[in-house]
């Protein structure tokens, strides 16, 4: 069943039903951070001044208010190294994009500046670090090319080791243009890279060396989606063998099957994610597995929600729960804490960031009422705060 969700009184009777069947919130996980720091990344031709830092209660879905962690310009998109030493943030900016590096103290989130990098092409949007912590991944939207820059022992950013530029044909000039690169992504054995090219209408797949750094076309090396859908941001499934990507222009989300083995993805089921036929206005953004595996949420700007979906556990496939308005306008994207129990909107057209619970059974959104004021906010990551 379909149905609209907004603040809801629904929550208490849900509550009720949950502790009667026994479907109330899980035992909390030791490991579990009781409180995780928040990096915003934002846009700073308005009032934003860079990277700022917030601090998130997991267990009472409390959200501070921010500071400024570091300026930089156009930090739109931000990646956390797996020893939680060090973040990286795309500088999105045309004429010569670049990344930069920063050494953060998990104990206070203070960020230092170590390095900066060209990034290998024009606006780059999106960013990764491999699971060996040895190599950034970033994709430049604007030359529609993606590259690879090493990671030295003290965290600090090496020239790029390679840089594939995308080619192909375009099916809307108007729209398209050309290649944009709009996100990397890294499969769970740290072997394939997949690429979502917007101007391309293509999922690109590379094997990766992360010891030398490099990225070799897959066989075969790409998956065509339908024209004119412009593939956007990926995900996988935790269980490495499903993955979700979200088609910007025609406003739909594609559920996908994986070959681990081959790095070999194959498209299972397209979506709507809006309820409404598609307008100029609209277009989606993020697209993000929860932790348990059991939902999936994508973001919509224009039509300002976020669209929540059942996941099968067996096929992977989709089945549209709910829109859920995200209280401002234009959700670039949004993220959901490493415990699976709040979900952060950011809107930035409105300059805020929502605060939602997300129910554990149903995997719906209810917003906290909570609403915190940041400018142009595009990106949000977590970092555990030691205990």
């Amino acid at each position: 069943m379909m149905v609209w969700h907004g603040t809801g009184r629904w929550l208490q009777a849900l509550f009720l039903v949950a502790v009667a069947t026994g479907l109330g919130a899980a035992p909390r996980d030791e490991a579990e951070p009781a409180k995780v720091w928040v990096f915003v990344g934002t846009y700073t031709d308005g009032k934003s001044k860079g990277i700022y830092r917030m601090t998130l209660d997991t267990a009472s879905g409390k959200l501070s208010e921010p500071t400024l962690a570091a300026e930089l310009d156009n930090p739109s998109f931000l990646a956390v190294h797996p020893t939680r030493k060090y973040l990286y943030a795309v500088n999105e900016t045309s004429g010569g994009g670049a990344v930069t590096a920063f050494a953060l103290d998990p104990d206070t989130g203070a960020l230092t500046r170590l390095n900066r990098q060209s990034s290998g092409g024009d606006s780059p949007c999106h960013l990764v670090v491999d699971a060996s912590g040895k190599n950034v991944l970033v994709a430049n939207y604007g030359s529609g090319s993606v590259a690879v820059l090493p990671i030295g022992n003290d965290g600090a950013l090496a020239p790029a080791s390679d840089v594939i530029q995308h080619a192909g044909r375009v099916f809307d000039p108007a729209r398209q243009g050309g290649p944009h690169a709009h996100s990397v992504n890294l499969d769970r054995a740290n072997r394939f890279a997949v690429v979502a090219d917007l101007g391309l209408d293509r999922l690109f797949v590379y094997k990766f060396d992360p010891e030398h750094g490099k990225l070799t076309p897959n066989d075969p090396p790409s998956l065509k989606l339908k024209d004119r859908s412009g593939p956007r941001h990926f995900a996988f499934h935790p269980d490495g063998k499903h993955a979700y990507l979200i088609n910007e222009i025609d406003c739909t989300v594609t559920a996908l099957n994986y070959d681990p083995e081959r790095g070999v993805l194959t498209a299972l089921q397209t979506l709507p994610t809006m309820p409404v036929a598609v307008e100029p206005r609209h277009s989606t953004a993020e697209v993000v597995v929860h932790p348990s595996g059991k939902f999936l949420y994508g973001s919509n700007r224009g039509h300002d929600s976020v669209a929540s979906y059942a996941i099968a556990p067996a096929t992977g496939r989709l089945t549209l729960l709910a829109y859920t308005p995200t209280g401002g306008k234009t959700p670039r994207n949004f993220a959901i804490d490493p415990t699976g129990s709040t979900l952060l909107a950011e809107n930035q057209s409105s300059d805020t960031i929502v605060v939602f619970h997300i129910n554990p059974a149903t995997g719906a959104l209810d917003a906290t009422g909570q609403v915190v004021a940041i400018p142009s906010p595009c990106c949000v990551k977590f970092v555990p705060i030691p205990e």
